[in-house]
């Protein structure tokens, strides 16, 4: 019986390693058909993450965007990190998301961050030097592991009271 046992654990292990080095090929070389099949279960997973993104104490913050087409307020989970007057992102799967395409044409978004709302933009992609200094060495070794070479910087956008004009 401990056999069957040891060889469902060692199969498990296997399988759960392939999937990781799969998901590190796919992403290091930006597969189209790879990331499709990523950002499709991702889509379904975000449904999960928007529950407490953006809350108190979240890892994860929430971009929220109009679509560029269709108009139609749309909210992303996404990871950021503290920059100067403004915010990093990971873009793991490079700068052509539609979240980022909706954000670049508005000039602006609304990010929601430790349960408060920031505005932010013009999104600025930019690129490892400039971007790894700001996240932690474990984050660095995360990103050089799956060859994520853009990022985005969004500062905050001034407000301006309802009195002025």
């Amino acid at each position: 019986m401990w056999v069957w046992i040891l060889w469902i654990v060692v199969g498990l292990v296997a399988l759960g390693l392939g999937w990781f080095l799969a998901l590190v090929v796919i992403m290091r070389t930006k597969s189209p058909r790879g990331l499709a099949i990523i950002r499709g279960f991702n889509r379904w997973a975000n449904r999960g993450a928007l529950r407490s993104a953006g809350t108190p104490g979240s890892s994860t913050a929430v971009i929220r965007h109009v679509g560029r087409k269709s108009g139609k307020s749309y909210a992303t989970p996404i990871g950021v990190y503290p920059k100067d007057d403004g915010f990093l992102v990971y873009l793991p799967y490079g700068p052509d998301v539609d979240w980022l395409r909706n954000v670049r044409s508005a000039g602006t978004a609304e990010l929601l961050v430790d349960g408060r709302t920031h505005v932010v933009g013009p999104p600025q992609i930019v690129g490892p030097a400039e971007a790894l200094p700001y996240l932690s060495a474990s984050d660095r070794r995360v990103a050089r592991l799956f060859g994520v070479v853009d990022f985005l910087v969004l500062e905050h956008v001034p407000v301006s009271s309802g009195g002025e004009r």
